[in-house]
């Protein structure tokens, strides 16, 4: 029995079948966009940790940041004895995120846990209950989190109940016919057959879905949300957990919207790989909560706020915004080149680097599963690996660090054609 095999065997005794594995071999070490498995075989990395790697494994900056402070301390819990670290990456997102207002920051572990604190935030400003959400949206895997998610499968079968007063409203989608007028009145429906409006307390959604499928709010859907919470006094929620941190070529997926959010939610690769999250949002929602009201044993854990203060200084000192936008060119530009010999093909999508290319039937009559899953195994069969998503399962997602060396890259696409064409 190889060492992989004994691995998998030890995995299936020891851990739960919950907790779903994409790959049947194990990490060994990672750099940049590559990783070696425990038996010596080299991937190029498009999964990206599910968005968490935009700098890459193991950044230059990033690792050197954490071996500093742990010289230092690795822990002391902020809400007991805090440390300016906090502060100081507190102060970058305030004047990184969009909007012309007052801003405070508070950190947390999760992504999950970033939604979380968003909407008791939202709770505490408005002294409502009801929240708004979207179809195909992904908010976590904890109790609000899957309240708030749009998608039953895998995420919600078994779990419920789920807390009280969520509502979903369809997120405009031009693909499948859904348009920005379609979708608002949907929330005003709810407004008229499930919920007054006074009663709601936040309206969350991703500027791109992640989980959904990779689409992108229109701008002009942006403008009307704003319209509906200022009318109403909704504190409104973008949820860039995925999309944020110079995956759509802006450090804010919001930035390309002409109108800001109340609060942002943040996560993934604001670390670099490292367990930290945020909310940044307007000052006087911000501080809505009583003290004791945030906060969290490991919130703004040390050693991943040094490992968030490399990775902004990466994406910045590096132009990853503007690399972000060339890679996700050249990768949409090799897939519309593929759409005519590949009728599967049925869209190609994305902001900045956060693309998508959505398979369905070569007849164009629905969903094509069996050839999504095909692509994937083929791709990771010759070492590449990718990611799938959207509520149909056929959507192929690409999360490749902004990093990654050129000729590495270029290797990359080669595979995905030869995947594609298989």
């Amino acid at each position: 029995m190889s060492e992989t095999q004994q691995l998998l065997q030890r995995k299936a005794d020891a851990t739960p079948r919950g907790v779903g594995v994409m790959c049947n071999f194990f990490v060994e070490r990672a750099k940049n966009a590559e990783l070696w498995d425990t038996e010596g075989r080299r991937y190029i990395d498009f999964a990206g940790g599910i968005g968490v790697l935009n700098t890459g494994h193991l950044h230059d900056k990033v690792q050197a940041a954490v071996a500093a402070q742990l010289e230092k301390f690795s822990h002391t819990c902020y809400q007991v004895v805090p440390y300016e670290s906090y502060i100081r990456v507190a102060e970058q997102l305030n004047t990184l995120a969009p909007g012309a207002f007052a801003k405070k920051s508070a950190f947390f572990t999760t992504g999950a846990e970033a939604v979380e604190n968003a909407i008791k935030i939202a709770r505490a400003a408005t002294g409502r209950s009801g929240v708004i959400a979207f179809g195909g949206g992904f908010h976590g895997r904890t109790m609000m989190g899957m309240a708030l998610t749009g998608k039953v499968a895998p995420y919600k079968i078994g779990f419920g109940p789920f807390p009280a007063e969520i509502y979903h409203a369809v997120f405009p989608n031009a693909l499948y016919g859904v348009s920005v007028a379609d979708s608002i009145a949907s929330i005003e429906k709810l407004f008229k057959y499930d919920i007054e409006a006074s009663r709601v307390a936040a309206i969350i959604y991703e500027p791109v879905q992640g989980e959904g499928g990779f689409y992108a709010a229109p701008n002009e859907w942006v403008r009307e949300l704003r319209r509906l919470c200022d009318a109403h006094g909704i504190v409104m929620i973008a949820d860039e957990v995925q999309a944020g941190f110079a995956r759509t070529g802006k450090f804010f997926a919001s930035e390309h919207y002409d109108t800001a959010p109340d609060l942002i939610t943040t996560a993934k690769s604001l670390a670099g790989g490292f367990p930290l999250s945020a909310v940044v949002g307007r000052a006087e929602i911000m501080d809505a909560p009583a003290p004791g009201g945030l906060g969290g044993t490991y919130a703004g854990n040390p050693l991943a706020l040094a490992a968030a203060e490399a990775v902004i200084s990466a994406i910045s000192e590096e132009k990853l915004l503007e690399r972000a936008n060339r890679l996700g060119d050249a990768l949409k530009e090799k897939l519309h080149g593929l759409k005519k010999s590949v009728p599967q093909i049925a869209d190609v999508r994305g902001l900045g680097a956060m693309i998508a290319v959505e398979f369905n039937q070569a007849d164009g009559s629905g969903a094509d599963v069996d050839f999504t899953k095909k692509v994937q195994a083929k791709a990771l069969e010759a070492g590449l690996l990718l990611l799938t998503c959207g509520v149909n399962y056929n959507v192929v997602r690409f999360l490749f660090p902004l990093t990654i060396e050129d000729a590495v890259f270029d290797e990359a696409l080669a595979i995905l054609e030869a995947a594609i064409k298989a």
